[in-house]
């Protein structure tokens, strides 16, 4: 086993040639920005120099840098023999045949009866998509469109019917939205270029945003939920302190960036109002202007191009920024409640390298299945199944969900339902419990 290291010294990044047997602990050294290898079914490979040409992002497969990869790889891409083929000149080697499949950390039983349930789902036709429930979902998102703008034509520019407008417009914001999450995620088309393609005319030309950075960021979060430096989405940059652990150290460290104890308060006005108007309309245009993403960019300006085509004649310039803003402004309390019931209420710490189920699990829950929460939320309030399986199509995850339930039962891992006005109910519970560790930690260590 000691040669593994010796071995190592001696392989060519990227040279394709299968040069080395190697141990875990070896493996998991390799886990700096300048040096990363990973392991995908025994395999090892040096990813080093090719996570910047990595279709999904640099920092996704970069979070698997030092560990096995195996689960994250078979969950996120559809054609796993097509994405081989790039792999192939990564190889250095493979693990030695007295090492376990899996890292030693993670629970290897967990990962066998969870890959056979996965196994089981695609032999039971549950990633097969039917095409008339997204022909449906883009068919009403489309006739909320017209009918926001028909109103105005019709009736006139008055208060009633402009906060009539913008509520339609809002829904058909949150519903494409729910929508290119669906494309974003290769589970529409069997192939992934036309879902590549529908993904940018959907939150390109419907909603004026960007593919290529909601990839960026999506990816990341569904690769490490929850787990801080590495889900984008817990990156509140120091104006929220979440779960338990973060709270105790900026208290130790005397960090008051913020009156914390106080979040769960300034919440209801930071985070719901601001998140899409003004934090990602920024991100948005400034991540694509800077990486020079004109594609994306184009995509996106077809959106604002139609919408004024269609607004100004009846509201003047500014009177249609107006409107624009305001229906952004509610999409985002709509945006906020949905995706953050699932995710800010549960477990939030560092790196563990949990295995994927647990990984999940501990970090999502779900809200009752009903028709109007499954509108509601776009199917997120599946989000358990929707994270173990995120190329499963939505319309599926209630097929699947009793059993990943019962094994969540085998396994002693919580599986958490709640009620829709609950979930958002435990966001602000949870903001404030983080803010009281917080202010303790400040005060008293």
């Amino acid at each position: 086993m000691g040669g593994g290291g010796q071995l190592s010294g001696s392989v060519e990044p990227g040279s394709g040639r299968d040069s080395g047997v190697f141990t875990w602990e070896e493996v998991q050294k390799h886990s700096s920005r300048t040096d990363q290898w990973l392991v995908i079914n025994r395999k090892v490979y040096n990813i080093t120099q090719w996570v910047k040409r990595h279709p999904g992002g640099s920092r996704v497969i970069s979070h698997y840098a030092g560990e096995d990869a195996t689960e994250a790889f078979t969950a996120f891409h559809p054609d796993l023999n097509f994405v081989r083929k790039f792999l192939k000149p990564l190889l250095i080697g493979e693990l030695a045949a007295a090492e376990p499949s899996q890292d030693p950390n993670k629970n290897i039983a967990i990962i066998q009866d969870f890959e056979r349930l996965r196994v089981q789902a695609e032999k039971d036709g549950l990633f097969k998509t039917k095409p008339l429930f997204f022909c449906l979902h883009l068919g009403h998102i489309l006739l909320l469109e017209i009918l926001a703008w028909t109103l105005v034509w019709l009736w006139g520019t008055g208060w009633t019917v402009t906060l009539l407008c913008a509520a339609l417009l809002a829904t058909s914001q949150a519903q494409a939205g729910w929508l290119q999450h669906d494309f974003g995620h290769l589970s529409v088309f069997r192939k992934s270029k036309w879902n590549h393609l529908v993904h940018k005319f959907v939150i390109g030309h419907l909603k004026g945003a960007s593919a290529n950075w909601w990839n960026h960021r999506h990816f990341q979060h569904h690769a490490k939920p929850n787990i801080f430096r590495k889900d984008p989405d817990i990156n509140v940059m120091d104006v929220f302190v979440l779960g338990n652990t973060q709270p105790v150290e900026y208290g130790i460290k005397k960090i008051k960036k913020m009156p914390y104890n106080r979040q769960h308060e300034y919440f209801f006005l930071l985070g719901p109002p601001l998140l899409i108007p003004v934090f990602y309309n920024f991100n948005i245009f400034y991540t694509m202007i800077t990486r020079r993403d004109w594609v994306d960019l184009s995509w996106a300006m077809t959106y604002y191009i139609r919408y004024y085509f269609c607004f100004v004649p009846l509201y003047g310039f500014w009177g249609s920024f107006a409107l624009q803003l305001f229906a952004r402004f509610l999409e985002s309390h709509w945006f906020v409640w949905v995706t953050q019931m699932n995710h800010l209420p549960m477990e939030m710490e560092h790196e563990k390298r949990q295995d994927w189920m647990t990984t999940q699990l501990l970090s999502t829950c779900n809200v009752e299945q009903s028709f109007f929460n499954d509108w509601f939320s776009g199917h997120l309030n599946f989000q358990i199944e929707h994270h173990l399986f995120p190329r499963m199509p939505r319309h599926n995850y209630h097929l699947v969900a009793p059993q990943v339930r019962a094994l969540c039962e085998k396994h002693g891992i919580p599986y958490e339902m709640k009620s829709l006005w609950r979930g958002m109910v435990d966001v602000v519970r949870s903001l404030k419990k983080s803010g009281d560790l917080w202010l303790d930690a400040y005060l008293h260590k």
